[in-house]
C-alpha cells in the first residue's frame, strides 16, 4: 500500500502541487510518479484542459476514460477530436459484460429510473468497477473535480487519500471557476463537448443528464428523478475523517 506516511511527507507533497501553475505541478508529479499516475477524463471542458497540458508537454501520465455504452454522440465526437488533435492514446475502459448482460437481461436497458438502488448498481458496473481496474497498481489519481460541481465538495483538499482504492488523488483544477475554465479553453483553442454551449453543466450517461436551466443548481442535470442528496454515482468517495488523520487537510 501506498500512502502519505505523515504529515510532513503530506505538506511536502502540498507544496509540490500548490507551488506555481497546475500545468507545472503536473510536470512536476509527472517526474515523481513517473508511470504510475493516470488522469481520468470524461472529455468535459476542465477534463479537456488538464489533457490539454499533458499531452502537450508530453507528460508520462496515462489518460484513460471509462466508456459506460450509453455516453451522448457529442461526447464521442470531442473524444474523435482530441485524438486527431494530440495524437496521443486515450485507454479505454469498458463495463464487464456479464454483470450488464444480467442487469439488462432481468432489468431492462433503462432500469436506472426504477430505483435509486438499481441505478446505483448500473453506475457501478458501468463505472465504478472499470474504475477500479483503471487505478490498480497506481499511486496518483488526477481528476478533473471541481468544488462548484457538488454542494458536498466544498470541503475537499486539492491534494487527498483515496482509502477505496488505495492512491493519492490531486484535483489541479479544484477551486476554478467555469468562467476561468472556459476561458482558457478560448484562448487554446481546444476542442470540446459543444453541449456546454446548450446548458449542460455536467455531461456524463445520455438517459441520466439533462441541460439545467440558468440559476439551477449544478447537479439538476444529473438524475433530475433522485433526490438531491443520493447525486453520486460512487466514483469519488470522499473520507474528510481519514484525511485529517493523514494530513492532507
Amino acid at each position: 500500500m501506498y500512502s502519505l506516511p505523515n504529515a510532513q511527507d503530506s505538506a511536502n507533497f502540498i507544496q509540490l502541487t500548490t507551488a506555481g501553475d497546475p500545468a507545472e505541478a503536473l510536470a512536476r508529479l509527472s517526474r515523481l510518479y513517473e508511470h504510475q499516475a493516470v488522469f481520468s477524463t470524461s472529455f468535459s471542458m476542465e477534463d479537456q484542459l488538464i489533457a490539454h497540458w499533458i499531452f502537450t508537454r508530453d507528460l508520462p501520465i496515462v489518460v484513460f476514460t471509462l466508456d459506460t455504452g450509453r455516453l451522448f454522440r457529442e461526447t464521442y465526437a470531442v473524444w474523435s477530436r482530441t485524438l486527431e488533435r494530440y495524437g496521443k492514446p486515450i485507454r479505454t475502459y469498458y463495463p464487464d459484460a456479464k454483470p450488464l448482460e444480467d442487469l439488462v437481461g432481468k432489468s431492462g436497458p433503462n432500469a436506472f429510473y426504477q430505483s435509486v438502488a438499481l441505478r446505483k448498481q448500473c453506475c457501478h458496473i458501468r463505472k465504478v468497477e472499470p474504475l477500479g481496474r483503471a487505478l490498480a497498481g497506481q499511486k496518483l489519481w488526477i481528476t478533473g473535480i471541481r468544488a462548484s460541481h457538488s454542494n458536498n465538495r466544498g470541503d475537499i483538499p486539492e491534494v487527498e487519500w483515496d482509502p477505496q482504492h488505495q492512491v493519492i488523488k490531486y484535483h489541479p483544477l479544484l477551486r476554478w471557476t467555469d468562467e476561468a475554465v472556459r476561458k482558457e479553453i478560448q484562448r487554446l483553442n481546444i476542442p470540446y463537448n459543444i453541449l456546454h454551449d446548450s446548458g449542460f453543466a455536467s455531461i456524463g450517461c445520455a438517459p441520466c443528464t439533462r441541460a439545467i436551466k440558468p440559476g439551477e443548481d449544478f447537479r439538476a442535470g444529473r438524475w433530475w428523478w433522485e433526490d438531491s442528496d443520493k447525486k453520486e454515482c460512487g466514483l469519488h468517495l470522499h473520507d474528510p475523517d481519514v484525511n485529517k488523520k493523514r494530513g492532507t487537510t
